[in-house]
């Protein structure tokens, strides 16, 4: 039995259905009783849990084959992460509880880096699983393709990208979460010892003018790349609702001074086939 954790999102989704493609049981962790049906036509055993649930997950992961960890995401930490810390204990009292065969985490890239960001809830949550005694890989992607959702409506009816990547040449590795999934389901099937690191990538790195020269490919009309100044970020954000803003600029200040990127050669290295072009289409069908 493989255990999928965040099933009714992007990456957990597609995790959940290439092992169902091969025939594969799973089990999809979720909260939303609303969701259940969808997966259970698909073949699934559905479980219900708050990742900050022990007792709940704990239940979830019994018997497991494999479990993946996707944890929710705090967009808007607190300092010294509270929320991502209550569930990396409850994840790893259930895990410990349960003793499942193996461990598949999605982290990220720029896990390993040592300047607070926003990403440092990944680096929490590998440093509690690397102390489990189970076999744990670590899967770092690179920045989604699909954050890209983001510029769509910004690109369609106005023909402009606003970018925090800068500047607007430099390439940044990125990936389509369908790969992210693919590979995840290709690893929980996988057998290994100890805890490994695997960093995922697309198919070339992106800049923010290639991101806008795609569009513009897709639409039939010019879109351009304009560069959101560091100074106007706090503003912005806190304009969006952010009551922390200082993480996540942190972490675009990461990828643009190259400090967050990936580990290598200490990692194993996949590349991941889909183009942004593919990614971008859908994004805009997707808008209507």
């Amino acid at each position: 039995m493989y255990v999928i954790t965040g099933i009714t999102g992007k990456v957990g989704g597609a995790v959940a259905r290439a092992l169902l493609s091969n025939n594969l049981p799973v089990r999809g962790v979720m909260r939303d009783v609303s969701k259940a049906a969808q997966w259970q036509d698909l073949g699934c055993e559905v479980a219900f849990a708050e990742m900050k649930d022990a007792s709940a997950l704990a239940d979830a992961f019994n018997g497991a084959t494999g479990v993946f960890i996707l944890p929710p995401s705090d967009f808007d930490p607190a300092p010294g992460f509270p929320a991502a810390r209550l569930i990396i204990d409850a994840v790893v009292q259930a895990i410990r509880c349960a003793s499942p065969e193996k461990v598949v985490c999605l982290s990220t890239i720029g896990a390993q880096a040592e300047k607070t960001n926003l990403l440092t809830q990944r680096t929490l949550l590998e440093q509690a699983l690397n102390a489990l005694d189970l076999p744990v890989t670590f899967l770092r992607p690179g920045w989604f393709m699909e954050n890209c959702a983001l510029d769509v409506v910004s690109a369609r009816d106005n023909g402009v990208i606003h970018s925090y990547l800068h500047p607007l040449d430099k390439a940044v590795p990125m990936i389509a979460t369908a790969d992210v999934g693919t590979l995840a389901a290709m690893l929980l099937q996988q057998e290994w010892q100890g805890k490994r690191i695997v960093e995922l990538e697309g198919p070339q790195c992106v800049t923010p003018n290639d991101i806008a020269n795609t569009f513009a490919s897709i639409l039939g009309r010019p879109v351009v790349a304009e560069a959101v100044e560091r100074d106007a970020w706090e503003a912005i954000f806190r304009s969006q609702g952010h009551q922390h803003p200082l993480p996540r600029m942190r972490m675009i200040d990461g990828f643009n001074e190259e400090w967050i990127c990936f580990e290598k050669p200490q990692a194993e290295r996949v590349m991941g086939e889909t183009e942004l072009e593919v990614v971008l289409r859908a994004l805009l069908k997707t808008a209507g």
